[in-house]
Parts: structure tokens; C-alpha cells; sequence
């Protein structure tokens, strides 16, 4: 064994005491067994039930288990139609009409699982690795600035080289990245970043926690143990379920209090328990601390570099794949649904109407691809392949056509509206409101120092709508609105409520 396998073999790296304090009798808190047995309990539900549940997510309030269950049965058209509108209405009350945009950073595509529908594996001799250095970490965020984006979900394999100390690390070099604005005098920066990294131990949670992130984003891929296990060999690090499952518990005790969950849609047949099981997952965070995960995320398998999973043809379906978002969009109202670039533009626009709150635009998946400037996939050099090229400016303005505002906003997270004051402020609507106004405020400055003159003319409309709205709905507060929108306007930046 290699020292660098001997520095990462499980036992190095798993603290065992650190799961078992959130299991119960050694057994984690997924239990396939009552997951489908809620499934199956409530396989035909009738349409007053359906309706009734439908008026819960509604009033804002987390499902539970068969109700999630039932919903999933629904197969109706005319209860579908009435479950997306109520999805749609539930989306519309506690986000408004708006998609918060951002950017994935690939830092390094080292790794030493060995996970079988990725392309980072470890058995992977296809895949061109490399790690990027603090300078071409920098250089990656000065191009992604470039572009408009305010904020990036850097994305890490896991490997000793990118351990916490690393990530917290170039998570500073992300912050000191500078580009001068269109506007004289004005800088434009990163203002928040989220994390998409490997289970940590509480230790090293704090390390990241303390360089100042967002939301800590891991994704169980699959919460079937049996098929968990098929997929991470046993003697990875990722092939621990319990470490993996408990990760955000340790984050929470860390003082991380943004997480975000997903699985890995495609890996195994039965969307329905994963859809069940990621709502579990939920409610378990609600009862250990409260508050429950700020993102679902819904990526679902896509050709990978030397995986013969990831490259097979999968039953799972668009049509599968717009009801597991209506679904989570109904259990977990509060939550944020990330679609990712993944999948095709039509795929995305279905989904606007149905609860999807934050998008991807102008993606690059290699390492280092924002500064290479090249927009050309390569199997090989990139963790999956993409469905959706737009750029940024791109979808920004298809957004405006359908009458959805682009927001920038990062706020909330330096505001201190996170965690426990977030959730309270979703399920009462009140977070819209700042939302919403921090949406037109960023994205004028974003049409100020990056729109072309096609782009400005289409979305100007847009916003000229967006501040009679605030207007009429809030008189009293809107003079403090349009003075800060004026000073933006003359060049001011980063002003917000």
C-alpha cells in the first residue's frame, strides 16, 4: 500500500465515535425497511387526502412520511395538475419569482474512492487529473467574476491534498479575487461561497466553517445501504453509509448551520424511496436541531469518463425526474430546489414552474475551464457531462422573457439571516420580501456592468415591473428601496437589505 493510501485507508479518517452519537442502537436513522413500507401503505391515495396534504405544504409545514408517500402515488393527470400548481403557488410564496444564479468551481479532480459511476474514481485511468494551485484557483475566480457571477459552489474530490486546511485555504484565495467593473471606480468580487465536499470530522467542519462558507453541500448519492454498498467499496472512505449519512449532524455541532442534501438520481431504479428517504433525512435534521437542510439538490446520472454505470441507459425519465422536484418542492416547502446544468434548457424551464429556485449558467466542469475559455466538453477531463451550454447573459435573458428575475443576491448569509433565522423567515414568507427587492438591486448592478445593450432592453421591462410591485405592495418601505437602486445606479455596489 501506498504512503498516500496508507494517509487516506478508512480507519485513518473515520472517527467512529462520531457517528455512533447520532445512531440509535448502532443503526442510522434511514430505515429502508419503513421507507417502503410508508411507500407501499400508501400507494393509492384518494383525491381528498391528496387535497388535504396539498394544503399543508400550502400553510408551509415539512410532510411527513406517508404524506410524501401518497404524493409520490399520485398518478392522475388531474391531481398532477393540481400538485404542480400548488407546487408552483408554494414556490411563488416563499421565494417569489425569482432563480438565484451560480457557478461551480471544479478544484481538483483527485480522489480516492473508487465509486462506480464517477468519473474522479480511483480505478479511472482515463481521467486527466489535476489539482489547481492557490494562483489558478484565483485566476479560475477572476474568470468566473468576468462573466457576473457573485457566487460559486466550489466542488472538491476526495483526496489528502484537499483536505480541510486546503479548502479553507482556497476558499481565501476565492475571496481576494478582484475584477474592475464596467463602472469607473467600481470592483466586483465573490461575496459568498458554497462548499461541495467530502464528510468531514467535527475538527476539521470547524476549519471550514470559520473561512467563511455558505452552505456545506454533500450528497448522499443513494440512501438504499444495500445499494450503497454495491456502488463505494467497502474499503474507501466513502464506502462508510453511517459516515456519510451523519455528516451534516457533525456539521451542525461545528457551527455550520446552512447544509445542503441531494442524491444521485439514475444510480438505482426506485426514485420513489430516494425522493422518501432524502425527506427523511430532512425531518431528522428538524428533530436533532431544528432546522432543516437550506438546498435539496436533484443531479441525476450522466455519462462519466470510464464508467460503465454512469454510461448505461437509465429507467429514470424526464417525466420521473419533473415530479421527484414537485414532490420535494410540496414536502419540504421551505427548502431551496437546485437544478443544475446537468440536464437540457427544456428540462430546467419545466421545472421553473414547478419550485426550482437556483440554476447554474455559463458552466465549466474541467479543471481550470473558466480561465481556459474554452467551452468544449472533454469526457475525460470533467466528472460528467452537461446538458445545458447557455451562458450566463443567455439565460439570464431567457429568464427574463418568462418572467423570472435573476438574483445575485448573497445577503441573507451576511446578515446573519441563516440557519434557524432563515427557516423561520421561509416558512413565514417574510424572506421574500428581502428577497425579493435584493434580487432587483443585484440585478440591476448585473445589467449595469455586464448586459449588452440586446440583454439590457429585454430585462429592463423586467425590472421596471419588479419595482412597481414593491412599490404597491410595500409603500412605506419602497422610498428606502428606490434610494438604494438610485445609488446603484450611479455606481454604487453591494448594497442591500
Amino acid at each position: 500500500m501506498s504512503e498516500t493510501h496508507e494517509r487516506f485507508a478508512p480507519e485513518t479518517i473515520i472517527k467512529r465515535d462520531e457517528i455512533d452519537r447520532y445512531c440509535d442502537g448502532g443503526r442510522d436513522f434511514i430505515r429502508d425497511d419503513e421507507i417502503r413500507a410508508e411507500l407501499a401503505a400508501n400507494a393509492k391515495p384518494d383525491a381528498a387526502r391528496v387535497r388535504d396534504i396539498l394544503q399543508k405544504s400550502l400553510a408551509i409545514q415539512t410532510l411527513s412520511g406517508p404524506e410524501v408517500a401518497a404524493l409520490l402515488a399520485v398518478d392522475d393527470p388531474e391531481l398532477l395538475a393540481e400538485m404542480a400548481q400548488a407546487a408552483w403557488d408554494v414556490k411563488h410564496k416563499v421565494y417569489d419569482n425569482r432563480i438565484v444564479t451560480f457557478a461551480p468551481m471544479y478544484i481538483s479532480s483527485y480522489c480516492m474512492n473508487r465509486c462506480r459511476y464517477c468519473g474522479f474514481s480511483l480505478d479511472n485511468h482515463k481521467e486527466k487529473r489535476r489539482c489547481l494551485s492557490m494562483d489558478e484557483i484565483r485566476r479560475e475566480a477572476e474568470a468566473m467574476i468576468r462573466i457576473g457571477h457573485k457566487r460559486v459552489m466550489a466542488v472538491y474530490g476526495e483526496h489528502p491534498m484537499t483536505g480541510a486546511r486546503f479548502i479553507a485555504d482556497s476558499l481565501a484565495a476565492i475571496y481576494s479575487a478582484e475584477v474592475p467593473g464596467r463602472v469607473p471606480g467600481s470592483r466586483n468580487q465573490v461575496r459568498r461561497i458554497n462548499v461541495n465536499a467530502a464528510p468531514l470530522c467535527i475538527d476539521d467542519l470547524k476549519i471550514v466553517h470559520e473561512a467563511g462558507i455558505g452552505t456545506f453541500q454533500v450528497f448522499q448519492e443513494t440512501y438504499d445501504h444495500k445499494v450503497y454498498s454495491e456502488m463505494h467499496p467497502a474499503d474507501t472512505v466513502k464506502g462508510d453509509f453511517g459516515w456519510r449519512v451523519t455528516c451534516f449532524h457533525r456539521a451542525f455541532d461545528a457551527g455550520i448551520d446552512d447544509v445542503g442534501l441531494g442524491v444521485l438520481f439514475g444510480l438505482q431504479p426506485d426514485w420513489k424511496y430516494e425522493v422518501a428517504a432524502m425527506c427523511t433525512h430532512a425531518r431528522e435534521l428538524e428533530r436533532f436541531v431544528g432546522i432543516g437542510p437550506h438546498t435539496f439538490s436533484v443531479p441525476r446520472m450522466h455519462a462519466a469518463s470510464g464508467s460503465e454505470v454512469a454510461n448505461a441507459k437509465s429507467s429514470f425519465t424526464d417525466d420521473d425526474f419533473f415530479k421527484a422536484v414537485m414532490v420535494l418542492r410540496l414536502a419540504v416547502p421551505y427548502t431551496g430546489l437546485i437544478v443544475t446544468a446537468r440536464e437540457t434548457k427544456e428540462l430546467r424551464d419545466r421545472c421553473l414552474r414547478i419550485g426550482c429556485t437556483q440554476m447554474d449558467a455559463g458552466t465549466r466542469i474541467d479543471i481550470g475551464g473558466y480561465s481556459a475559455g474554452s467551452r468544449e466538453q472533454k469526457i475525460d477531463e470533467q466528472q460528467f457531462m452537461l446538458g445545458d451550454s447557455r451562458s450566463l447573459e443567455q439565460m439570464i435573458v431567457d429568464l427574463a422573457r418568462q418572467g423570472v428575475i435573476t438574483s445575485f443576491c448573497t445577503a441573507g448569509y451576511r446578515c446573519g439571516r441563516t440557519g434557524g433565522c432563515i427557516m423561520d423567515a421561509l416558512k413565514t414568507g417574510k424572506e421574500g420580501t428581502f428577497c425579493k427587492i435584493n434580487a432587483v438591486l443585484t440585478f440591476r448592478e448585473w445589467l449595469d456592468d455586464f448586459a449588452s445593450p440586446e440583454s439590457i432592453a429585454v430585462c429592463t421591462p423586467l425590472i421596471e415591473r419588479e419595482l412597481a410591485a414593491i412599490a404597491e405592495q410595500y409603500p412605506v418601505f419602497y422610498p428606502q428601496v428606490k434610494k438604494r437602486y438610485d445609488r446603484i445606479c450611479a455606481g454604487e455596489r453591494d448594497l442591500y437589505f
